[in-house]
């Protein structure tokens, strides 16, 4: 009797997978992928979840990479299953998340017949991924094991880069997929659990020029400014001894995770929409790190005419204004700590500073007056009440359009928490799915905020969460449609503006959150948004608070509180 190859080659991939670090996987049912699946669920070490969609499983496996920086595995059958893989493919991409992606294909005398389920598979997401593989029908010929091995070992070591990012395995089978003989051949691998293959991925040192003419610009700056985005990739520790350093104030997205420290200014956004405000505070230098602001104040504050310098560990070329005039590959935290250690000792303070932290006062005290003083839930409030009132070690899963700027605009400064966002690519897609993703990679609480559209784009990803094991709370603002078009010139278009954009979709969240078996609580009062959080958090299990809000009155609420601002500005220096 023929022995089962298939098998034993699938056995091999998980068992490297497992010893490199691989904890995760999620598939979409099918045929043609069966010997790794069975390989998958027979494997304790690695989590296997299963989705009816398969754009859904391989957002699951996205936020599991996100979540533990570990590379996760998405498996589907062959086909237009596979073409379902790339949204999320794109988002790993330019996230530099470290995706496994595999797809399941007929054998080659099976393609390009007619063959159901044929269609071609080679190189499907073209540049997206930082490797592909066209892996081959399994054989047992000399060496097979070592392949195997190795090709495991691959995939791992090329998703976790420099840059990190996604790979695409395509694995042919042949039929029978389900062992009909004895077990292939074991192939035995390293000894204590060891991967076959150990790869060592580390972003480049500085060099030392780029540290003297960094060090340099920032000890002739007496106007410099720290700039920080998503996938900063800089230690919070480091950022903050330079800024203190170099007397410089950090302005830093809430998903940067480097709004915090003596410097940090997080009110930014709205001091920048305040009149006259950004023309008298234009910097002398400023140091980017990491993608550029999530919301237009800042980046249109900085034009060419303000000296750029801009750090990614990768090299990229994240600057969609091209106003950058220098850049530098380098580790970010490296960096920062060299061109620290040359500046001169303790802090640095200046009327620059002064100017900046005075503004920051002013305009935090302004913004929590009128947000407090409000009983209805303002969605600008609940972003700065979920980031304030969450323990530390937990996750808050960010979710496009909206919610992502309002933590920007009005969250506080604050450490020991995680911020995680789709933000490679910004789409809509599969956020219900990376959020429980992030919850499978463990590491503490998840609470994720969203919209309603971005709940209802990715319904397939809370098909059966309720029986995953997993604890994670999305609280889903619920203005009936795309909160964001409201504030962008389409509004303007009143003839159609609720046809093509405003999208209204009447559908109760709580009553179709129930027919999922997910519990979910509908909370009306602005007070009472994070303790309906807490509470959901502490029972467990996967649930939805929704709160309800309404999308003209949102952006009339936004104005207001961008003339708090400016009243508290002019108030605090009259003309």
């Amino acid at each position: 009797m023929t022995a089962d190859v298939a098998g034993a080659f699938a056995r091999t991939l998980v068992d490297e997978w497992a010893r490199a670090g691989v904890g995760v996987a999620a598939l979409g049912p099918g045929s043609r992928s069966t010997p790794l699946a069975l390989a998958l669920a027979a494997d304790e070490r690695v989590r296997l979840d299963v989705f009816v969609d398969e754009r859904s499983a391989a957002y699951f496996a996205l936020g599991a990479a996100k979540g533990s920086g570990r590379p996760a595995v998405v498996l589907t059958t062959s086909g237009t299953a596979a073409t379902l893989l790339h949204p999320a493919v794109v988002e790993a991409s330019y996230a530099r998340a470290p995706l496994i992606a595999c797809t399941a294909d007929r054998p080659p005398e099976l393609r390009e017949t007619g063959a159901g389920q044929a269609i071609d598979q080679i190189k499907l997401f073209g540049d997206a991924v930082r490797w592909f593989a066209e892996v081959g029908v399994p054989d047992d010929a000399p060496g097979a094991g070592r392949y195997w091995r190795s090709l495991a070992c691959r995939a791992v070591a090329e998703s976790l880069g420099p840059p990190g990012g996604p790979v695409h395995l395509n694995l042919a089978f042949r039929e029978p997929l389900v062992p009909t003989g004895p077990a292939g051949a074991e192939v035995p691998g390293r000894l204590c659990g060891a991967p076959w293959i150990v790869s060592a991925s580390r972003p480049p040192p500085p060099h030392p020029d780029d540290v003297d003419r960094l060090a340099e610009a920032v000890g002739a700056s007496r106007r410099g400014a720290v700039l920080a985005g998503w996938g900063a990739g800089t230690d919070a520790g480091a950022l903050e001894r330079f800024a203190a350093a170099a007397g410089w104030p950090v302005l830093a997205d809430a998903v940067s995770g480097l709004r915090s420290g003596p410097n940090a200014v997080s009110t930014y956004d709205p001091l920048l929409r305040a009149p006259g405000f950004a023309d008298a505070h234009r910097p002398d230098l400023v140091l980017r790190l990491g993608a550029a602001p999530t919301g237009r104040a800042a980046s249109g504050w900085l034009d060419p005419s303000v000296p750029q310098v801009l750090v990614d560990p990768d090299g990229a070329w994240r600057d969609p204004q091209r106003s950058a005039a220098a850049r530098m590959a380098a580790d970010p935290t490296a960096l920062l700590e060299a061109v620290t250690a040359t500046l001169t000792a303790g802090d640095a303070r200046s009327e620059w500073l002064d100017d900046w932290l005075a503004a920051e006062v002013a305009a935090r005290r302004a913004l929590d007056d009128l947000l407090d003083s409000w009983d209805l839930p303002f969605e600008g409030r609940v972003a700065r009440d979920l980031v304030a009132g969450l323990p530390d070690g937990a996750t808050l899963v960010v979710g496009p359009s909206m919610p992502v700027r309002d933590l920007e605009s009005f969250a506080p400064p604050r450490s020991g928490v995680r911020f995680v966002g789709n933000r490679g690519a910004s789409g809509i897609d599969g956020f219900s799915s990376s959020v429980l993703g992030v919850a499978a990679a463990g590491g503490g609480p998840v609470v994720a905020l969203c919209g309603d559209l971005t709940l209802l784009h990715d319904l397939g990803g809370l098909l059966g969460a309720a029986r995953r094991r997993l604890d994670a709370t999305l609280v889903v603002l619920d203005n009936d449609g795309g909160g964001i078009f409201s504030f962008l010139p389409q509004a303007g278009l009143v003839d159609h503006f609720e046809l093509l954009f405003g999208t209204p979709h009447g559908t109760d969240l709580v009553t179709l959150a129930a027919s999922l078996g997910i519990p979910a609580l509908r909370v009306t009062g602005a007070a009472d948004v994070v303790p309906a959080a807490e509470a959901a958090r502490a029972e467990g299990g996967v649930q939805l608070v929704v709160v309800p809000t309404e999308r003209a009155d949102n952006v009339d609420r936004h104005d207001r509180a961008w003339a708090a601002v400016a009243a508290a500005l002019a108030a605090t220096n009259p003309a």
